[in-house]
C-alpha cells in the first residue's frame, strides 16, 4: 500500500518536471499534466520491470517515472492534435 502511495507522489513531481521538459500549448492543463504524471509513473516502473531493472514490488524511481510521463505527454499532445 505504501509503494502505492510513493508511487503517486513522485508521479505527481514527474508530471510537473515533464511539463518543464515539454513545453507547448496544453490543452488540458496541469491537472491533466499531473494525472498524466502519476500515470507516467506507472508506465516507468512497468517499463522498468520489463527490461529487468525493477524486481516485482519495487516502483519506479523518479528518472523512470519522468521518462513514463514524458511518453505519455508525447501521446497526448499527438491525440490533441489530430482530434483538434
Amino acid at each position: 500500500m505504501l509503494h502505492l502511495i510513493w508511487t503517486c507522489i513522485i508521479g505527481l513531481i514527474a508530471g510537473a518536471v515533464a511539463k518543464l521538459i515539454m513545453p507547448g500549448k496544453d490543452p488540458g492543463g496541469w491537472i491533466i499534466t499531473m494525472v498524466l504524471g502519476i500515470a507516467g509513473s506507472f508506465l516507468g516502473t512497468y517499463l522498468g520491470r520489463a527490461v529487468g531493472h525493477y524486481q516485482p514490488g519495487q516502483s519506479a524511481g523518479f528518472l523512470m517515472s519522468i521518462v513514463g510521463a514524458v511518453i505519455l505527454l508525447g501521446i497526448y499532445h499527438l491525440y490533441k492534435r489530430f482530434t483538434a
